[in-house]
């Protein structure tokens, strides 16, 4: 079964889906959320936050290293840990990326109705192009990067 986790940013005009790898944690593991617009009012602490193209998430890191003390035995878990390893993550590569990739594959669709050699070649294209494109606007998980902790 698959659960929507969604949240509001601080100043209530945009919204992020997570998802939360195994359960281990829930949704209150973030008690701050803020998208570009409200981030900028924000102090930022990287012990407690992580930043990712202008959004940031503030985990609870009291509760995050009691619920994940299993799977990050030692000193204590880092917000890009939680975050890049998939316990509390984006819904895809950006906080909207599950509702913007089906439009980008639905405008793909139509292409099909109209020219379907075109179409093929643009699907096979498409994901590869895409996280290109997410990688050059800056988005974390778009980033080619090594495991934290490895």
């Amino acid at each position: 079964m698959c659960i929507d986790h969604s949240k509001m940013c601080s100043c209530g005009k945009n919204h992020a889906s997570f998802n939360l790898r195994d359960e281990k944690l829930s949704l209150e593991v973030i008690i701050g959320l803020y998208c570009p617009a409200c981030s900028r009012e924000v102090a930022y602490d990287p012990g407690t936050m992580l930043s990712d193209n202008g959004w940031i998430i503030q985990f609870d890191m009291e509760v995050a290293q009691f619920l994940l003390q299993r799977v990050f035995p030692g000193p204590g878990v880092l917000p890009e840990a939680i975050f890049d390893e998939g316990y509390c993550t984006w819904r895809g590569v950006t906080p909207t990326d599950h509702i913007d990739s089906v439009r980008e594959r639905q405008e793909l669709a139509q292409l099909a109705k109209t020219d379907r050699k075109r179409y093929f070649e643009e699907i096979k294209s498409w994901a590869h192009t895409r996280m290109e494109r997410l990688a050059r606007e800056g988005w974390r998980k778009a980033l080619e990067r090594e495991p934290v902790g490895a």
